[in-house]
């Protein structure tokens, strides 16, 4: 019995190693060995109708006090969306005090005449609701957010009212929120990408307020209640604000509950903020920014683009989308499947009131900073002289389409979309067409952008690393100016002659 038992062991383990050794062998058994790169399919995981869905309407309505107000009917779920846009914010804060925007955007909700932080707290939990406000640096924006349960809708908008109108900066709360910030704000000079942006924004926007990515310590000691009221005053204003509504509330049901909670608002002119002009770009430059005992170099480079209503920035996202756009897109394919070099490359665009910008990044070793500046500028290079493969061009495209389609889920997506064309001056139609005017960008008009919009003359670079690792490796580059991690110009190092980058 123990023969046969051992036998049958025997067996089982031969039989084990035949079916290993034959590999990933097939039924002829010819072996064949996996690729050893991404190949590029041109194809898109989405069917063609739904690339033609558009953007469902919001209805239009005008309150006595000058707000506007969109309302999206949206029945299919029992929530409800509230979006306020108020039309100022970072770049409308005093040049020496960066950062009250922020600060009182921040803190809007932490009390009222009515409500202290605590009680705000409970009631949006006991709704289940969500409330958020910011004003991002580079924006003239604060946006104030509110989500809940449609049968919760009047409370919601009593509480979001409440806060917007009332809110009276508790100086108990500004000094908590003053520490924290504090310390976020000590934390944020050790982040290698939070120097990279701020580095890399000073040197696109110059004296323009978008130049400023951060409050200071000092802007932070200073505010206070008074200051904080006064910027809400100055600028919270119905005629200077966008209402959106969207989900499970009737046109007619949404604009009783704005009017019984809002119409009070009280509208007053709007002071022009005087943030000038965006001046032209500036020459070609690499910014080295030390941070001693880096082990990676945080790599930026690009240079102004935009504004949001220009014809050109739909073909800029498409540009874009090719270059480094996604996983799929030239910078990744290069810099980390084919090199391996990061974890990551990308590129991104951004239009605005005033010209956005166009910018590349990666995070890569130290060893390998020079290889990599090497291959964006010649991916930079390529899309410049070189025009795109239909196949590519047309995957870039569909991708960018079924993105578009697949946000028609989120209705305060959609309301969303269209306080930006309210807000950027864009056609009443933008939406509708937006597929079309996708479609229509071909090889030709790719190549036009990028040669004007990659801009080789006019390219900033920025590289925060170890100096003393890196110094010679981005001198190949562009004349180099030095900064350390407090932001603060340094000594210029000898560097190497740097090469035309055309």
């Amino acid at each position: 019995m123990l023969k046969k038992f051992l036998l049958l062991n025997l067996a089982l383990l031969l039989l084990t190693a035949g079916l290993s050794a034959q590999g990933p062998q097939g039924q002829g058994g010819d072996s064949k060995q996996l690729p050893s790169k991404v190949q590029r399919l041109n194809k898109a995981p989405v069917n063609n109708e739904i690339l033609k869905v558009k953007l469902p309407h919001p209805a239009e309505v005008s309150l006595p006090n000058g707000l506007t107000l969109l309302v999206l009917e949206q029945h299919r779920l029992p929530t409800v969306y509230f979006g306020l846009w108020i039309k100022s914010g970072a770049l409308s804060d005093p040049k020496d005090f960066p950062g009250l925007a922020s600060f009182t955007a921040d803190l809007l909700r932490d009390g009222t005449a009515k409500r202290n932080s605590t009680q705000i707290a409970t009631e949006l939990d006991e709704l289940g609701a969500t409330f958020n406000s910011d004003a991002g640096f580079g924006s003239n924006l604060t946006t104030i957010t509110a989500s809940g349960l449609s049968q919760s809708a009047d409370k919601l908008m009593d509480i979001m009212s409440d806060i917007v109108l009332n809110a009276n900066f508790p100086a108990d709360e500004l000094q908590k929120y003053q520490r924290q910030e504090g310390a976020r704000l000590f934390q944020q000079r050790t982040n290698p990408g939070f120097l990279a942006r701020e580095r890399f924004a000073r040197a696109v926007y110059g004296d323009f307020p978008a130049a400023v990515q951060s409050p200071t310590s000092d802007s932070l000691k200073k505010a206070s209640p008074e200051a904080l009221k006064g910027f809400r005053d100055k600028y919270y204003a119905p005629n200077n604000a966008i209402l959106a509504v969207a989900g499970d509330l009737t046109v007619a049901q949404a604009t009783e509950l704005v009017t019984k909670y809002l119409g009070s608002w009280k509208s007053h002119p709007i002071e022009a903020s005087g943030m000038g002009a965006v001046n032209g770009p500036a020459a070609a430059k690499v910014y080295l920014v030390n941070r001693p005992g880096s082990v990676q170099s945080n790599i930026l480079a690009g240079g102004l683009s935009l504004r949001r209503a220009d014809p050109d920035y739909i073909p800029l996202v498409v540009m874009n989308r090719i270059l480094g756009g996604g996983a799929a897109a030239r910078l990744f394919s290069n810099l980390r499947e084919e090199k391996g070099y990061t974890y990551g490359a990308y590129s991104r665009v951004s239009g605005d009131l005033h010209p956005g910008s166009f910018v590349a990044n990666t995070e890569v070793r130290n060893a390998v900073t020079d290889g990599s500046l090497h291959e964006l500028m010649y991916e930079f290079k390529r899309l410049r002289d070189e025009k795109v493969p239909v196949g590519e061009l047309e995957e870039s495209k569909r991708s960018i389409v079924s993105s578009f389609a697949l946000s028609l889920e989120s209705p305060a997506g959609i309301v969303n979309g269209w306080m930006a064309v309210k807000y950027y001056g864009l056609s009443n139609d933008y939406w509708d067409h937006y597929s079309d005017q996708i479609a229509k960008v071909d090889a030709d008009t790719v190549q036009r952008i990028a040669r004007k919009y990659i801009d080789l003359d006019h390219l900033q670079i920025v590289v925060v690393g170890d100096a003393k690792q890196v110094r010679e490796a981005v001198g190949k580059y562009g004349t180099v100016q030095e900064f350390d991690a407090e932001g603060n110009a340094v000594e210029a190092k000898p560097a190497d002659a740097a090469p035309n980058t055309k």
